[in-house]
């Protein structure tokens, strides 16, 4: 893998600044569509989108094999679980503040350290659980639990950002035998089959060509956006993309501000400083450790 600060691996942080973003922009349009249709109707057109967009990928892909799943038990949880992670941070983008959004979901480095020692038997080290403390101490700021009133979208933030640690700790295994056209495909027809489910029981919203074309922009910023990152870490490992999420936080500041007259008080970037010290800490420190094996 390339090391850090060689051509190749600032090459992977540049891509992955471009996917975090692009993202950014992607949960834009979300905040701005939660007051005019339901979050299950959003993510149903978002997959509806992306389905041809993952079909040109896979005619274009030259990677050897087929679209049968080799751990087809994993994949089905994993694309199962993507709902359970996108419809809480969905739902969280359109109740809360941009940046109090990101600050809550930045604890998924901390749930994927916590839970790695009881889900794959990793051993983790008195540093990175002093790192986890101290991150979710941060969660504690951001929420001022007793001071300020704790809402359903900080719930919502938090049950995605544990669910999107789940997910994760299973690619982790997929992504080593699944093709990436796979890994993209199969979570996307689950989707398509178990939210018109969602639209049936919970309601649908008409929508104007105008919330369509919205969909359909939010599809392609998130579609972009995944293949700057999968092209992030073909040049660059994990201690050098995963920071660049970091800049998410100063985009929902700048986007918060401009568009939806937001500002993060005081509480909210004080946990976000310690949350993201505390996610870099880990990533650096699993980085170091998995070059020293």
């Amino acid at each position: 893998m390339p090391t850090i600060y060689t051509p190749s691996a600032v090459k992977g942080f540049a891509f992955g600044l471009g996917a975090f973003g692009l993202w950014a922009i992607h949960d834009v349009v979300i905040k701005s569509l939660g007051p005019v249709m339901p979050v299950w109707q959003m993510m149903f057109f978002l997959n509806l989108f992306w389905l041809p967009c993952i079909v040109v990928l896979l005619i274009f892909d030259s990677e050897p094999g087929s679209l049968r799943p080799v751990h087809p038990k994993l994949l089905m949880l994993r694309s199962v679980l993507s709902i359970c992670v996108s419809l809480p941070i969905f739902f969280a983008f359109t109740q809360l503040k941009l940046a109090e959004t990101y600050s809550i979901l930045f604890t998924t480095p901390l749930w994927i350290t916590a839970l790695s020692v009881p889900l794959l038997g990793e051993r983790v080290g008195p540093r990175r659980w002093a790192a986890v403390i101290v991150g979710f101490v941060g969660v504690l700021i951001v929420l001022r639990p007793g001071l300020s009133p704790m809402s359903i979208g900080h719930l919502s933030a938090m049950v995605g950002a544990f669910f999107a640690a789940l997910v994760f700790l299973i690619m982790r295994r997929l992504g080593r035998d699944e093709r990436t056209g796979v890994l993209m495909l199969y979570p996307v027809l689950t989707n398509l089959v178990i939210l018109p489910f969602f639209l049936a029981g919970l309601g649908f919203t008409p929508m104007t060509l105008e919330h369509l074309g919205a969909t359909a922009l939010m599809a392609f910023l998130g579609f972009a956006g995944t293949v700057c990152i999968i092209t992030a870490y073909k040049y660059a490992d994990a201690a050098m993309v995963a920071p660049s999420q970091y800049s998410q936080i100063l985009w929902a500041t700048a986007f918060g501000a401009l568009l939806f007259g937001e500002l993060p008080g005081w509480n909210v970037a004080l946990g976000a400083l310690i949350i993201v010290g505390s996610g870099a800490y880990i990533t650096w420190r699993e980085h170091t450790l998995s070059r020293m094996r």
